[in-house]
């Protein structure tokens, strides 16, 4: 392991795999990565939630190149009405400055918001937002070949919480987000249980691989966008 921030490392793999993208956050933060709490109210979180899952035009999460494999990604994206559209960017708005000077850049364009939608049974397996990985002919990942360049950074803001007893539409059990190369100093990987209003921001190389893992109860939901940046 490799450290990388006051409390997390990385898996000394990465020194040996070719990386273009990578690009880390100063090594003095707590973490690597930004969890923002609060950024919507639970009001508006379960709003938001309630609409989403009284909406017909849904469709399955597709992967780079347009087909859907739910052997790798089963996940609905649901759409966003303008209201809570605008109340999102107002409120990421809000915390710009911030992000910025975390991660040393400049936000420029940004995706249009992808409103994630995981049922029972629902996951994502690893994988980096902006390469795709590279494996030898037994499996064993050798390296990555950025296939997203204008995504610099993630953000994922949670519309429903992580709960060991998931009840009601608002919360769900399992669906951990897992950082694949992110540990402790025990060695522990980096699992978050997501709760309700909370922003995630991380870069999208493949330091930050990542994949949610299987809800076994209720709904998990979140909204996602990807940033480009001048670095």
């Amino acid at each position: 392991m490799h450290q990388i921030s006051n409390y997390v490392y990385a898996q000394d793999a990465l020194t040996r795999w070719d990386i273009p993208t990578k690009r880390l956050p100063n090594p003095y933060h707590d973490f690597p990565y930004m969890l923002i709490k609060g950024v919507l109210s639970s009001e508006d979180c379960r709003v938001i939630t309630s609409l989403v899952r009284e909406e017909k035009d849904v469709y399955q999460a597709s992967l780079r190149g347009g087909h859907v494999n739910s052997s790798i990604r089963k996940t609905d994206i649901y759409a966003l009405n303008p209201v809570h559209h605008r109340l999102y960017q107002s409120r990421f708005d809000l915390f710009r400055n911030e992000i910025e000077a975390f991660f040393s850049l400049s936000l420029t364009r940004s995706t249009n918001v992808q409103v994630l939608g995981y049922d029972e049974g629902a996951f994502y397996v690893r994988h980096a937002d902006d390469s795709s990985e590279l494996r030898d002919y037994e499996g064993h990942t050798v390296g990555y070949v950025p296939v997203a360049a204008e995504r610099k950074l993630s953000t994922v803001l949670f519309a429903t919480s992580h709960s060991v007893h998931g009840q009601g539409e608002e919360r769900f059990e399992g669906g951990e987000l897992l950082f694949n190369y992110l540990c402790d100093d025990q060695g522990r990987t980096i699992t978050l249980q997501p709760q309700a209003g909370d922003m995630l921001v991380f870069l999208s190389n493949p330091y930050f691989s990542h994949e949610v893992l299987p809800v076994t109860k209720g709904f998990r939901l979140s909204l996602v966008q990807w940033h480009d940046a001048l670095i």
